[in-house]
């Protein structure tokens, strides 16, 4: 599968984004006990770190907190020792081992009921979300071959919406199971929304690129022309190229008696074609399928493009030879193309997805896009073999699948493109750069490692991390989850490395991760044959975590080295995705990730763990305990605040627990890329929430939930959403952050991107966004990416002026 854009959906968690398209450490105090069911391996005596984050933005303070009352506190100077976490419980009572408070009523949950249309549709927050994605294509100030990708990016995002979203709800009200939604919608309500909104972002996108776009690209010398456009020379050439390259690929298919209407396969462009036998009289239709192989926009001469389609058309005589070709009109069709495997059902789960992604090819459509200009007798009979509702038919000026702008996107202009960034290696990994790979064992022996991604180099952090366990004689094991990786992955060829050199090598592949999971089964297979031991999970949950766990021969003892991420173990994505992750030697990180590891692949019923919230078990009852934590906190006069930084925010439970802190008084901040469910802003119920939400050049990707606990701040990260998906049904794992230097640095990450000084998007209680990408002097306002990139060039003396 080809790599995608950087803005790909959040499908729905989302799902991680398809490479359609995925690290904080932490040096503790001396003495710092962090087991749950007693104190453990003693902590080592190392210094504390400059934190990278903590680096990058002492620059920027005046970004910060103090935005609003409250919503800033102190990340540094307390006694971690004052959470007793030793006796398996903090000062407001709260298990770590499973997050429950049980010694009284819970806050979060109990108390005075809440108004019932408390949520937000999240079909249209979804739209929503595509709807930013969109102004960022629409804005002047986007570089120009930026805007393109973003037009690209918003319609492969719509493309899964209705694949997915779309389709599961048409099945389920066909099969009758569906329900009312969160937000009170009848599920036909939701749909015929679903319909109008897609309707009108769908218009404004084609508007964007036939009257901005378009136009822009051709006055910088970038022309995207149709085929009347092109001169004499240039159709002659594209003939040349048609007879050669073209005509042998494609296959005319009729429609007659002796031809049933052809399948339609999802996402394919299409010529519907309408001949005239001169003898007979008659007239036919046929069907030309545009071959996804082929470029999709051909050079017709140096900076002149037409789409693949146009030359097609303009040879139809070619493929009828002796026929009048009457009329041709584009097509094209979106399927179903979720899955559906009963696993429990299934004795082999990788024989049974292979048969079922052969099934996802004949899905019902869900939706007909064509040219707004086609012939109605046609469009009657594609509605009609297709049987599909007027309502799921998009005429819509030409070109159709505007997703192949993501080549134009591509060309080698980069004075149309953003500032070209090259991560560096993380201070605490290599004191200088050099071509030499830093050690990363000696450096996590020293230290715990806070990476960011894409600002710190995966290839030089994560990718070393286990190319040299892999190739290191001390190294015994190495246990790994894999999401999604490249189609070249050099962690898979790590991994092979590994278990060819003897050593024994777990890989839990989760072979269900939407639309990767024929690369997922190919890679499995590749890894079996290697020696690797390969297992799929646990059934019925799909094993999301980021995970990797390297077992190493020190002297007479074994010590175990982690990784704990938000972003996949994908190099090339994670160039373009925010991310964070903890590289550590830590002991009780190790022993929770071997627990883990046990569990998916054993028979462990192992549910708790020291450093870690694990879903399906306990991560969601472990937040909501802290946020009632906040609420008493707040009622004793304590410092309390939470801040959340996820992809998706859907939860009802965890919403909820939200609007009680809410009305507590503790103030509230929610940073969201994709879809939020949750209301701020309405008087009595969420007056002390602000929900803001950050797209740019990269797709903010991380999961962080810091809560200020009465001045002992708390700080997690790991790969949850707040998403009934990830916290009922799937492998899911934050971590606590330990050092103060590296919760302090997290805080100021959150602060920023909730400053009211810095751009973004604002939810109100109606559930419309507003971009605030201006100040009050009508100034360009900087987003948090631009920031970090900026704190990054400045540190090697490359800021931009």
């Amino acid at each position: 599968m080809a790599d995608p854009p950087a803005f790909s959906c959040p499908r729905e968690d989302g799902e991680d984004e398809r490479p359609s398209g995925d690290r904080y450490a932490a040096a503790r105090p001396v003495g710092f006990l962090t087991a749950a069911h007693g104190p453990g391996p003693a902590a080592p005596d190392v210094p504390e770190p400059e934190p990278d984050l903590d680096a990058d933005l002492d620059g920027y303070d005046g970004y910060g907190g103090g935005d609003g009352p409250g919503h800033g506190y102190d990340g540094q100077g307390h006694d971690p020792a004052r959470y007793a976490e030793a006796a398996g419980a903090d000062a407001a009572g709260i298990d770590y081992a499973d997050g429950y408070d049980d010694r009284e009523e819970d806050p979060a949950r109990d108390g005075e009921p809440l108004p019932e249309n408390r949520f937000l549709d999240r079909e249209r927050s979804w739209l929503a979300f595509n709807e930013r994605v969109l102004e960022l294509a629409e804005d002047p100030a986007t570089p120009l071959l930026e805007r393109a990708n973003f037009l690209a990016i918003f319609a492969s995002n719509l493309d899964e919406f209705f694949m997915v979203r779309v389709a599961g709800l048409k099945r389920r009200i066909a099969t009758g199971v569906a329900t009312r939604s969160a937000s009170g919608l009848q599920p036909r309500e939701v749909l015929e929304l679903i319909w109008t909104r897609s309707r009108e972002l769908m218009a404004r996108h084609a508007a964007c690129y036939q009257q901005d776009v378009a136009p822009e690209l051709a006055e910088r010398g970038i022309h995207l022309i149709r085929w009347p456009e092109l001169t004499e020379k240039e159709q002659s050439r594209l003939f040349t190229l048609f007879r050669r390259q073209i005509f042998p690929v494609l296959t005319p298919l009729a429609v007659d008696p002796a031809h049933p209407f052809p399948y339609i396969s999802g996402l394919s462009l299409n010529l519907a074609v309408v001949v005239r036998n001169p003898v007979s009289g008659h007239e036919h239709f046929a069907r030309v399928k545009v071959p996804p192989l082929l470029s999709r926009f051909l050079e017709a001469s140096p900076q002149r493009y037409v789409p693949l389609e146009d030359v097609i058309a303009a040879h139809l005589e070619e493929l009828f030879p002796g026929m009048e070709v009457l009329g041709h009109h584009m097509f094209r069709v979106t399927r179903n193309e979720d899955l559906e495997v009963e696993e429990d059902d299934a004795e082999n789960l990788l024989q049974a997805l292979e048969k079922e992604l052969m099934r996802r090819r004949f899905g019902p459509p869900v939706r007909l896009e064509v040219e707004e200009s086609i012939d109605p007798y046609v469009l009657d009979l594609l509605i009609r073999e297709l049987k599909i509702s007027d309502a799921e038919v998009y005429p819509l000026p030409g070109p159709l699948d505007l997703t192949a702008l993501s080549h134009i996107a591509a060309l080698d202009r980069p004075e149309l493109k953003y500032p070209k960034f090259v991560a560096g290696t993380h201070r605490d990994l290599a004191e200088v750069e050099s071509a030499t790979a830093p050690d990363v064992f000696a450096a996590l022996r020293e230290r715990d490692v806070l990476l960011h991604h894409p600002y710190d180099s995966f290839s030089t952090s994560v990718q070393s991390f286990l190319e040299q366990a892999a190739a290191d004689p001390d190294v015994l094991a190495i246990k790994q989850t894999l999401y999604r990786t490249s189609g070249d992955s050099p962690i898979v060829d790590a991994l092979i490395d590994a278990a060819e050199s003897g050593k024994q090598v777990l890989v839990l592949v989760e072979i269900k991760a939407r639309f990767d999971e024929q690369a997922n089964i190919k890679w499995a297979r590749k890894l079996e044959e290697a020696g690797c031991h390969v297992v799929y999970g646990l059934v019925g949950l799909k094993t999301h975590c980021k995970l990797s766990l390297v077992v190493r021969q020190e002297g007479d003892t074994l010590r175990r080295y982690s990784h704990v991420g938000t972003g996949n173990y994908h190099p090339k994505t994670a160039r373009l995705y925010e991310d964070l992750g903890l590289l550590t030697a830590d002991p009780q990180v190790g022993a929770d990730l071997s627990d883990l590891f046990n569990r998916l692949s054993g028979y462990s019923r192992r549910q708790t763990y020291r450093r870690l919230l694990v879903a399906p078990r306990s991560l969601r009852d472990g937040l909501v305990a802290r946020i009632s934590r906040e609420i008493a906190h707040r009622r004793d006069g304590r410092p309390a605040s939470i801040r959340v930084k996820v992809n998706a925010m859907v939860d009802e439970t965890v919403i909820d627990a939200l609007y009680r802190a809410s009305r507590a008084g503790v103030p509230v901040d929610v940073w969201v890329r994709g879809i939020c469910a949750l209301r701020p802003g309405v008087p009595g119920l969420s007056e002390n929430i602000r929900v803001r939400s950050v797209l740019g050049r990269f797709l903010e990707h991380s999961r962080v939930f810091a809560f200020a606990n009465g001045g002992e701040p708390e700080v997690w990260l790991g790969s949850a959403d707040m998403m009934h998906r990830n916290l009922d049904r799937r492998i899911e794992t934050l971590v606590r952050v330990t050092d103060p230097a590296h919760r302090a640095s997290l805080s100021r990450l959150l602060e920023l991107g909730m400053s009211d000084r810095t751009a973004s998007w604002h939810l109100g209680p109606d559930g419309g966004w507003t971009r605030r990408a201006t100040d009050a002097d009508g100034r360009p306002l900087r987003n948090v990416q631009e920031i970090l990139i900026d704190a990054r060039r400045r540190r090697r003396g490359t800021a931009t002026p």
